[in-house]
């Protein structure tokens, strides 16, 4: 069992109407039928959503997601519509709240690959491929491949896993058309995305996005480009071989699987709530991704 130690209760506002608690965003409809989108401070970790918030988390991805959205207007279109707060809405959503166009959004997770780790590692290890493209021997955990690679993954429920697919179960699923365009637009924009960070001293090793259809317009939907949906590398400590430091939920991660938490990964049990200084670091993990990548202090 997985999912939620805690599921928490969403705001009522007037002129909303709540759709969906997700792991870390809450939905809501507006009365014009727009999208708002409220990323809370909620982390997840071995699909489990943590009991254990952690400060600001909501903010840095929201303010993280509208940089990276203005660095690729060019290529594809988001689907933010304001950051206008709707009238009586918490003062909490501030700073952490989208209205964004509804769209038919497809149901793939579009994941770009531009280093050999995580899921992908395991399969390469087995078969020398990964989402069945064949990949060059010798590669070992944080290698860069020779190009980016298309790798999907079908979308999962809260507390299960998203299980990497075929290109060609893509297009099975949704169209060849829509399989291809869902290919360029995610190596585009993770190659434009990848040559940015690296100019700011991180590798941008993988990263999924979420797109929609607003008509026949393709549209890139979701938060985009955080510590939650990429894995994000400091440049200067790469070192092929070995799991690289991250700007993500690692001191989370570390920590759940250590002895101080007391917590065996393998049971039904749910993760205990985080100490203060996993919160701590991890909280400074988000914020420096935020201020290296972006150029500006977060405050």
């Amino acid at each position: 069992m997985s999912g939620f130690v805690e599921k928490p209760e969403p705001s009522q506002v007037p002129g909303l109407v709540h759709l969906h608690t997700g792991k870390v965003r809450e939905l809501y409809q507006n009365e014009a039928g727009d999208l708002v989108m409220v990323a809370s401070d909620r982390i997840s970790a071995y699909d489990w959503v943590l009991p254990t918030e952690i400060p600001d988390k909501g903010r840095v991805l929201t303010q993280l997601s509208l940089w990276w959205f203005d660095q690729l207007a060019d290529l594809v279109p988001s689907h933010v519509l304001s950051t206008e707060l709707p009238a009586g809405a918490p003062a909490d959503w501030a700073g952490r709240t989208l209205v964004c166009k509804s769209l038919r959004m497809v149901p793939v997770e579009c994941v770009a690959r531009g280093y050999l780790t995580g899921s992908g590692l395991a399969e390469y290890q087995q078969s020398r491929t990964v989402c069945g493209l064949a990949l060059p021997e010798g590669l070992v955990d944080g290698s860069e491949l020779p190009a980016p690679i298309f790798t999907p993954a079908t979308k999962a429920e809260v507390g299960e896993h998203d299980e990497n697919v075929s290109y060609e179960e893509v297009a099975r699923q949704v169209g060849a058309e829509t399989a291809a365009q869902l290919r360029q637009a995610t190596l585009a924009v993770y190659s434009r995305a990848r040559d940015i960070a690296r100019d700011r001293g991180i590798i941008l090793a993988d990263t999924k996005f979420e797109f929609g259809f607003a008509g026949d317009e393709l549209i890139l939907a979701d938060e985009v480009l955080t510590p939650d949906s990429s894995r994000f590398w400091p440049a200067d400590q790469w070192q092929p071989g070995r799991a690289q430091p991250s700007y993500d939920k690692q001191y989370v991660r570390d920590w759940l699987t250590s002895a101080e938490s007391g917590w065996d990964r393998g049971s039904e049990q749910p993760p205990p709530a985080l100490p203060e200084q996993v919160v701590t670091a991890t909280r400074a993990k988000y914020v420096e991704a935020y201020e290296r990548l972006t150029g500006t202090n977060w405050s």
